[in-house]
């Protein structure tokens, strides 16, 4: 099945089964960022702003580094509280194979701390590089951060879910989903940013895309 059929299933669910409270107000908000006319995240062409973050073991991970050995499928994600997340990452897992084979690598960053993100890797079983993006400064760089809207902020903390807790910051700040697969002269050849989280790359693009670099 593809991962688009297994996310909108997990929208359908989501529709039926969350409180409308927080129906209501996710949906007003992804419609407000397509509307705002903000331009979302680095384009085609751009050179990738570099970065060292954290894994869950606390060793630097560092893009350039990472690049000397080869493309990098770098892709933003909201957390693992988010099921539309955990379904993107799974699928990924499952593609990480042939990523390599063509010389590739994977890396998912998330604002979560690198102890939130150890329990998600384990949970998960992911095999790939997952590291902590702490305030949201990378993903600044990569122009896909924005802030919560207050009516947002208190949906989420009646549902139990406290951004600020899971961040372990004092803001309500989120990457915009976003992937970027990134050559090895640290330029971005693809870029898929969109307000709306529960629309993913596809892993037939991201193999279609590595195989033009």
């Amino acid at each position: 099945m593809a991962m688009k059929e297994i996310l909108d299933q997990a929208k359908e669910v989501f529709i039926n089964k969350a409180p409308e409270e927080v129906r209501l107000q996710v949906f007003r908000q992804i419609k407000e960022l397509q509307e705002s006319g903000i331009v979302f995240g680095l384009k085609e062409g751009d050179m990738a702003p570099n970065f060292t973050l954290a894994n869950p073991l606390g060793e630097q991970v560092n893009l350039h580094d990472e690049l000397e050995k080869g493309p990098v499928v770098l892709s933003f994600y909201r957390g693992s509280w988010c099921p539309f997340c955990n379904i993107q990452l799974r699928a990924y897992q499952q593609l990480l194979p042939d990523i390599e084979k063509l010389g590739g690598q994977l890396i998912a960053v998330s604002l979560q701390s690198p102890d939130n993100s150890l329990s998600h890797k384990e949970k998960e079983e992911l095999t790939f590089q997952v590291l902590s993006d702490l305030n949201g400064h990378v993903a600044e760089s990569y122009r896909i951060l924005y802030e919560l809207p207050d009516y947002l902020q208190d949906a989420f903390t009646n549902f139990g879910l406290d951004l600020t807790a899971v961040n372990k910051t004092n803001r309500w700040i989120l990457p915009v989903t976003a992937t970027f697969i990134i050559d090895k002269e640290g330029i971005i050849r693809c870029a898929h940013v969109t307000p709306d989280f529960m629309n993913r790359m596809e892993p037939q693009e991201i193999i279609d895309q590595l195989k033009k670099l």
